[in-house]
C-alpha cells in the first residue's frame, strides 16, 4: 500500500486532486479544489489490485456546544466522514466508496456510545456524483439534507417583486419577536423530516443569534408584513457571517440563507417568492455570485419552493442514526 501519514501525503494529495478533477466535470460550480480534514487520526484509505491508491478518508468526530443553537439542526455527536474517491466515474467509484464505508464502518464500531440515540454517522456527497449513491444505500444511509446553491444567471428572476397587499422590508431589532416566532414555526416544521430537532433551549438560542444578526447596520433580513401582521420572514447570512460554508462552492463570496418561512395560511401567496427575490436582488447588488442553503430532502414544501426561485442541489448530506446502525 502507498505510504498514508495523513491528509496531506503526497498520495492522498493524488488522490484528492483526482478525485476534484472528476467532480468539476460533473458540476462546475463544486470547489476546484479539496483537501482531506485532519480528522480524528485514523487513516482510511482504498486501493486497488496494483497498490494504487484509489480513495481515502477522514473521520471527524463532532460535539455540539452546550445549548446552542447547532444542535437544534441534527444529532448531538456526530461523526463525519470526508471522502474522496478519484475515479475514473462509475462502477469504479460505487467499488471504491463501497470499500472505503465499510473501513469506516468498522472504525466507528469500535468507538464507545455509536449506539446512543442522539449520535448519527454522515457523509456529505456531491448531489450530481450519482455513482456514490448505491455504496451509501447499501450501508444503510438514507438522504436527509440537500445543501442548494442559487448562483447568478440561474435564470430565476432577480429583480424586485411586489405584492398588492404584502409589504416586504429590512428587519430591524424592534423584529426579534416577530423573527423567533417564525422561526420557531419553520424549526417545528422541518422537525417532522428528522434532520432538525428542537431543543429546550432553541427559542432563547434562536433569539440570540436574531438579536446578533439584527443588530447589525443593514442585516441581510426581511420581514413580510399583511394589514401590520407579520406573515413571512428570510434570515440570511451576508458573506461575512456566510466563510464557513463558503469552502462547498467554487463560487466566491457566498451567503448563506439561515431560516426562512411564512405562516402556514399565507403559503402559495407568493409571499415567500417575495422574499426570496429580495435577497436574490441584494445578492446581486453587493457582487454575491452564490447563495447557498439546506433544506429536508424529503420536505414536500421546501423542494419544489426552493427550486421554483433558481436553487438546485449541490450536496446531499447522507445520515446514518446512531452509527451502530451502519451495515
Amino acid at each position: 500500500m502507498p505510504d498514508v501519514t495523513g491528509p496531506a501525503s503526497e498520495a492522498v494529495l493524488s488522490v484528492s486532486a483526482a478525485a476534484s478533477r472528476r467532480l468539476q466535470s460533473l458540476d462546475p460550480l463544486l470547489p476546484t479544489s479539496a483537501r482531506l480534514p485532519e480528522g480524528c487520526g485514523t487513516d482510511l484509505a482504498v486501493c486497488g489490485p496494483a497498490a494504487q491508491l484509489l480513495a481515502v478518508g477522514a473521520c471527524e468526530h463532532w460535539q455540539g456546544p452546550p445549548q446552542s443553537l447547532e444542535l437544534t439542526w441534527g444529532a448531538a455527536r456526530q461523526f463525519r466522514l470526508a471522502a474522496h474517491v478519484a475515479g475514473p466515474a462509475g462502477p469504479g467509484v460505487t467499488a471504491g466508496l463501497d470499500r472505503l464505508l465499510d473501513s469506516w464502518r468498522d472504525h466507528l464500531a469500535g468507538l464507545p456510545d455509536v449506539g446512543a440515540a442522539d449520535t448519527a454517522a454522515v457523509v456529505t456527497w456531491p448531489s450530481r456524483d450519482v455513482d456514490g449513491a448505491a455504496a451509501l444505500l447499501r450501508h444503510g444511509f438514507a438522504p436527509y439534507a440537500a445543501i442548494a446553491v442559487r448562483a447568478s444567471g440561474s435564470g430565476a428572476a432577480e429583480s424586485a417583486s411586489t405584492l398588492a397587499d404584502v409589504a416586504i422590508r429590512r428587519a430591524t431589532p424592534d423584529d426579534l419577536d416577530a423573527f423567533v416566532e417564525l422561526g420557531l414555526q419553520v424549526i417545528r416544521f422541518d422537525a417532522y423530516f428528522g434532520g432538525v430537532r428542537e431543543r429546550p433551549w432553541t427559542a432563547a438560542a434562536l433569539s440570540d443569534e436574531f438579536a446578533v444578526m439584527l443588530a447589525a447596520p443593514r442585516p441581510w433580513m426581511w420581514l413580510a408584513e399583511r394589514g401590520g401582521r407579520a406573515v413571512g420572514m428570510l434570515a440570511a447570512e451576508p458573506p461575512e457571517q456566510a466563510a464557513w460554508i463558503a469552502p462547498l462552492t467554487r463560487s466566491a463570496p457566498v451567503a448563506y440563507v439561515l431560516l426562512a418561512g411564512v405562516r402556514p395560511d399565507e403559503r402559495a401567496r407568493g409571499t415567500g417568492a417575495a422574499l426570496a427575490t429580495s435577497l436574490a436582488a441584494e445578492a446581486r447588488a453587493s457582487g454575491v455570485p452564490a447563495i447557498l442553503l439546506h433544506y429536508a430532502q424529503v420536505n414536500p414544501l421546501s423542494v419544489p419552493f426552493w427550486s421554483q426561485q433558481g436553487y438546485r442541489p449541490l450536496w446531499t448530506v447522507w445520515e446514518a442514526h446512531p452509527p451502530a446502525v451502519l451495515r
